[in-house]
C-alpha cells in the first residue's frame, strides 16, 4: 500500500522528479570599440571675388550712340580724306619755295657777313656770331626740306612764325609807304606759306605707300 501510494504520488507531482532549473540570465553584450570616424579638414571659405569691370570703348564717330560732330572736327576729317602721301620724289610748291626762301636767306646773310664783316638791320648793326649761327640754320633746313625732312618743315615754319610777328609790328610803326608795302607783303606771304606748309607737313607724316 506504501508502495502504491508512493507511485501514485510519483504521478501527481511530476516536478518532483524533474528539478526545476533556474531560469537563464542574458548575458550582457560585450562593448564594441567604435571605429574611428575620418577626420575631416574643413575648407576655407573664399569670398567671392567682384567681376573685374570691363573696359568700354568710346562710341565712334557716327555710331547711333556717338554725339553729333562738330563742324570743326567734321571738316578736318573731310581735310584728312583728301590728304595723299608724297610719293617718292614729290615735292608740292610750298615746299619748293620754302626751300629757295632758306637757301636764298642762308646765303645771302653769309655772304654780306664775309664781305662786310657785319650785318645791318635798318640804322642798327647785329653780331656776326649771331648772323652766321641763323644762316647755317637756314642753309640745314634748306637741305632737310629738299630731302623731305619732318624737322626740317616744321623748323622752318618756326622761324617763319617769328618773321610774320616781327614784321606785323614793324606794320604798326611804319612811316613810309615802302616799309608799310615791305611788311604787308612778308606778312601776307609769308601767312599765306605757313597755311600751304601745313597741308605739307600732314602729309609728311602719313604711311609711304608700299613700293
Amino acid at each position: 500500500m506504501a508502495a502504491r501510494s508512493r507511485k501514485h504520488q510519483r504521478h501527481r507531482d511530476p516536478s518532483a522528479a524533474h528539478p526545476r532549473t533556474a531560469p537563464s540570465q542574458p548575458q550582457p553584450a560585450s562593448p564594441r570599440l567604435a571605429s574611428p570616424q575620418p577626420v575631416t579638414q574643413r575648407q576655407p571659405v573664399t569670398q567671392p571675388q567682384p567681376a573685374a569691370p570691363q573696359p568700354v570703348a568710346p562710341p565712334q564717330p557716327g555710331s547711333p550712340g556717338a554725339p553729333p560732330a562738330s563742324r570743326s572736327e567734321a571738316r578736318n576729317a573731310a581735310v584728312r580724306a583728301t590728304l595723299m602721301p608724297l610719293a617718292a620724289g614729290e615735292r608740292p610748291w610750298p615746299l619748293k619755295v620754302a626751300t629757295l626762301i632758306a637757301l636764298f636767306i642762308g646765303v645771302g646773310d653769309l655772304g654780306v657777313v664775309i664781305v662786310e664783316g657785319s650785318f645791318r638791320v635798318g640804322d642798327a648793326h647785329t653780331a656776326p656770331g649771331g648772323v652766321l649761327l641763323f644762316s647755317v640754320l637756314m642753309l640745314v633746313c634748306a637741305w632737310g626740306m629738299w630731302q623731305l625732312r619732318y624737322w626740317a618743315v616744321l623748323a622752318f615754319q618756326a622761324i617763319l612764325a617769328f618773321v610774320i610777328l616781327f614784321f606785323s609790328l614793324l606794320l604798326m610803326r611804319a612811316n613810309n609807304l615802302l616799309a608799310l608795302l615791305a611788311a604787308v607783303a612778308v606778312v601776307g606771304g609769308g601767312g599765306y606759306l605757313f597755311y600751304k606748309l601745313v597741308r605739307v607737313l600732314s602729309r609728311l607724316q602719313m604711311p609711304k605707300p608700299p613700293s
